[in-house]
């Protein structure tokens, strides 16, 4: 039995076939989001309390990404950062169980034949178009073939144990003791962090003649348990929603697979009822005939049958619970006691845990910027107040909101590059660049905010006086260096890249504003109108305010796609 156990053709062709077979699913998957990315966008903007449309939600988007952990760990950053509510995110991890097991039906097709000409298709495409379209599309092919070779590599690997009376034994206790084969499932999906993974091994199994239909099913049953904890694992650390939401994950499948396995033979013949051919029918050799009565041999129909429990369940499961969202919130919300407390300043919308999907976290840096333009206006905004009322009671206001921008900067950049280093599409690497350059944009047009109010407190300081002219003239510009920044934040929520020519006026308008008052300082200067000191504070305001429209410009042109 240890010989088998460490035969050399066995260890390197399971760790290599599910080596390739995982690289392959990231191929796969990060080609799919690069054709739907926009497509994945518009579904997640869907979202309503709707039980029914969150579930098809869900179910929508891990048929894109061909995984349901990562749609229930975006799922979780989602709920940590305040955009989805717990009931919401049930109902798209119950979408997400259905959405996953579309893998397992393509897997249980018998094209592993067809393996290397799509590897060798698909590594054409990707590396000699042109176009982008086919170039995502090779790299969907080149997954899907890396996926089935991987998975022809595992069968293969089998083989030498398939004429091992001690390794058969061992896996009809999984056939003859239910929970052992939950917990194995459960056990193996959790170190290879997919349940497809250990599905496709599952399936090796199967289709080798090696393990019953029986035995498949509890490991189906255990792997559904396992590929929550990929979700909990990501809701360290997060908020009591984001927690409770991976919980009810974990309790909607632990309580789906507690009354299956009650009712397993009732469920395998459902199974057997929709799908054809006999599960555990063995295609023999003649030595495996010779040697065992006919029992070993391959199983030409128990991948469909596998296939077909996997996606049975999870509709079965759905379904049950679907009317039981809200319990299942309430059981989840009873077992993570607490109250979550609101911080006035942090992270909103962008979490790395969504950073092997470029294009929702695309996303979520384009919702954290609009939100730090937003802030930036805010501040600018109480700026002109201060010069206007010398009030500096709003300073520790202002002083907040221009730590928060800083963090923000700081914060978006560093998810940005690391997300640049994901596998990402051209346009998206545009959409990168352009977002980093309005990110540094925005928080130079708060430190100019910051410069003006200082100075301000310095003209109080020194009590200094502006004359009534002066004061209206700083108004002025102000209000102009506002309403060009608050047009550009409103683009910016609407993407709209039809600007250019109304931006163009605005910032030249407040760069012939400074220029004007500029000149017409220095004319009361001359006429002593005006003193030197009040004039060098008045100069130093004037720039900083033609710096805001400098920098509000540069957003705009970034908008447009121009940066």
């Amino acid at each position: 039995m240890l010989d088998i156990l460490l035969n050399q053709t066995l260890i390197f062709g399971l760790f290599g076939g599910l080596g390739l077979f995982l690289f392959g699913m990231k191929i796969m998957s990060e080609g799919l989001q690069k054709v739907a990315g926009d497509k994945m966008r518009k579904i997640l903007s869907a979202l309503t309390a709707n039980r029914f449309i969150s579930t098809l939600v869900g179910l929508s988007v891990t048929a894109i990404i061909q995984s349901s952990s990562a749609t229930t760990v975006m799922v979780v950053g989602f709920v940590n950062a305040g955009l989805m509510s717990l009931y919401q995110a049930i109902g798209v991890v119950l979408g997400a169980n259905i959405g996953t097991t579309i893998t397992a039906q393509l897997i249980a097709f018998k094209i592993t034949a067809y393996a290397l000409p799509a590897i060798g298709a698909g590594t054409a495409l990707k590396l000699f178009s042109r176009n982008r379209k086919w170039v995502y599309a090779g790299e969907i092919l080149l997954g899907f073939g890396i996926l089935f070779f991987g998975l022809a590599t595992m069968k293969e690997a089998f083989e030498p144990v398939k004429t091992s009376v001690e390794f058969r034994d061992m896996f009809l206790l999984v056939g003859d003791h239910y929970l052992l084969g939950v917990f194995i499932g459960a056990v193996l999906t959790i170190i290879v962090q997919s349940s497809t993974a250990t599905l496709g091994i599952t399936l090796a199994l199967a289709t080798s003649g090696i393990i019953s239909f029986e035995a498949s099913v509890v490991l189906i049953l255990g792997e559904n348990i396992g590929t929550t904890i990929t979700a909990n694992l990501a809701a360290i650390g997060t908020n009591l929603a984001a927690r409770r939401t991976a919980l009810a994950h974990f309790l909607f499948n632990l309580i789906g697979v507690a009354y299956m396995v009650a009712f397993l033979p009732i469920f395998m013949n459902l199974v057997d009822m929709i799908t054809p051919g006999a599960a555990d029918f063995v295609i023999e050799t003649q030595n495996q005939a010779a040697s065992f009565g006919g029992s070993v041999g391959d199983k030409p129909f128990i991948a469909r049958h596998i296939a077909n429990t996997h996606t049975l369940f999870n509709i079965i499961n759905t379904l049950i619970f679907l009317p039981m969202i809200g319990i299942l919130a309430k059981l989840s919300t009873l077992l993570i006691r607490g109250k979550d407390v609101e911080m006035e300043y942090h992270l909103k919308y962008i979490d790395s845990r969504v950073l092997n999907t470029p294009p929702i976290a695309l996303g979520q840096a384009r919702a954290e910027t609009r939100r730090m333009a937003q802030m930036t206006l805010e501040m600018l905004e109480g700026t002109i107040e201060f010069l206007a009322d010398n009030n500096d009671k709003s300073i520790p206001a202002l002083e907040k909101k221009e730590e928060a921008v800083d963090l923000l900067q700081r914060e978006i950049t560093d998810f940005l590059v690391a997300l640049s280093q994901q596998s990402i599409s051209q346009d998206s690497s545009k959409d990168i660049a352009s977002l980093m350059h309005m990110v540094n944009d925005l928080e130079r047009v708060g430190d100019h905010c910051e410069n003006l109010w200082r100075l301000g407190l310095r003209r109080k300081g020194e009590k200094v006086t502006f004359s009534e002219i002066a004061n209206a003239e700083i108004q002025e510009i102000g209000e102009k260096s506002k309403d060009f920044l608050s047009f550009t934040v409103q683009a910016l929520e609407r993407q709209d890249k039809t600007i250019q020519e109304k931006a163009s006026f605005m910032e030249e308008e407040i760069d012939q504003l400074e220029e004007t008052f500029r000149n017409n300082h220095i004319a009361r200067l001359n006429t002593s109108e005006c003193a030197v000191d009040p004039g060098l504070i008045f100069v130093d305001m004037l720039h900083n305010f033609e710096k805001i429209g400098d920098h509000t410009f540069n957003v705009t042109r970034a908008i447009i796609g121009q940066k």
